[in-house]
Formats: C-alpha cells, structure tokens, sequence
C-alpha cells in the first residue's frame, strides 16, 4: 500500500493535472460538453500507454545506450526539480515547450488528446525518468502489479480532473489555479531533490 501511494503521489506531482485545467479550458473553449469529456478520455488513456511503455521498456532504452541507472535518476531528478521551480514561477508552459507560435498552431488541429496535452504537458521527461528508474528498484511481479494500478489510478484521476476542468476554472479561479500549482511544484522539487540525493549517496558508498 505504501508502495501504490508513493508512486501515485509521485506521478501526481510531476504529471500535474491541476496545472493543465487552464490551458484545457482554453484549448476547449469551442468544444461541447461531449466532445471535451472524449478529449478527456483520450488524453487519459494516452497518458496511461506512454507511462506503460515507458515504465516496461525504459529499462531497455538505457541498457541499449549503456546509462546507468543512477546518472539516469540524477537526470531525472534535475528535470522533475526543474518542473517544480516552472510551476513555482509560473513558467510550466514554456519550459514544457508550449510557446506561442505553438498554442496557436494547436488550435488548427482536430485532435489535442495527444500533443500537447498528453505529451508534453502531462506525461513529459520527468515522468517518463521517474518511472525508468522506478522500475529498477521495483520489478517483482507484486510490485509490477502495484505499479501498474499507480499508473492506471492516476490516469483515472487525470480524466476526471480535464473532464471537470471548466467547472475547476469557475470554482477555483485563476488564483486558486496557480496556488494549488504552487504548492505541487514545491513538493515536486522536493521529489527531484530526493531523487539526486539518493543517487549522489549511492555513488558515495560505492567509492
């Protein structure tokens, strides 16, 4: 249980669905009731399979280039701290890679399930990272399990955070928006800086 709520608090933080109800709502600002809980759906679910695959094969990836796993956490751990300090300054959509001339460009295509919202806003390098390395550590059956239902849990949330995001953005406000960011972005850096630490002690003891 620990192991589900440490992993699901975790992807929660980096992930940071609260953050997107505003670029959401304003990417479905045109879109009916109906058409913006399908984008939901499939930005959830496409969330999931890139996390999936990310947690199964990312393992993979790194034997292939040779990167261990602790230069991989300290990576991963720099991007996640990053993260949190975009959120904390109200920079996530440009360090996320959304500028301008992309925001407009967004609004011309038919689907955004994807791109952006799936990928980068939500399941960005700091996700993908953590669950590599988290897959190193925790790669008994029982935990695979467990991992896999975090994964599933929080895709669930992300679903129905985007579905209720216009009735969010009414309750909460811009201002409420941006606290509540605020306060993930804290504990996100709080999350990487862990993540280095951890790695720089086990270099320590390996010397």
């Amino acid at each position: 249980m620990e192991l589900f709520i440490f992993l699901l608090a975790a992807l929660f933080s980096v992930l940071n669905p609260i953050g997107t109800v505003p670029i959401f709502v304003g990417l479905t600002q045109d879109y009916t009731k109906s058409e913006r809980s399908k984008v939901s759906m499939i930005t959830a679910l496409n969330v999931f399979i890139i996390l999936i695959i990310s947690f199964f094969i990312g393992q993979y990836v790194l034997t292939f280039f040779g990167i261990t796993i602790t230069a991989l956490r300290i990576a991963g751990g720099i991007i996640i701290a990053s993260s949190g300090f975009s959120l904390l300054n109200g920079k996530f959509n440009k360090n996320r890679g959304i500028d301008k001339k992309v925001e407009e460009d967004i609004h011309l295509r038919n689907s955004i399930a994807l791109t952006p919202l799936a990928m980068p806003m939500l399941a960005g390098p700091g996700s993908i990272s953590l669950l590599i390395a988290f897959y190193q550590e925790h790669n008994t059956a029982n935990e695979i399990l467990i991992s896999t239902l975090a994964i599933f849990f929080v895709s669930i949330l992300i679903f129905l955070i985007l579905r209720s995001a216009h009735y969010l953005a009414k309750i909460l406000g811009a201002s409420g928006i941006v606290a509540i960011s605020r306060i993930i972005g804290f504990l996100t850096i709080a999350i990487g800086i862990q993540y280095i630490i951890s790695s720089v002690l086990a270099i320590v003891r390996g010397i």
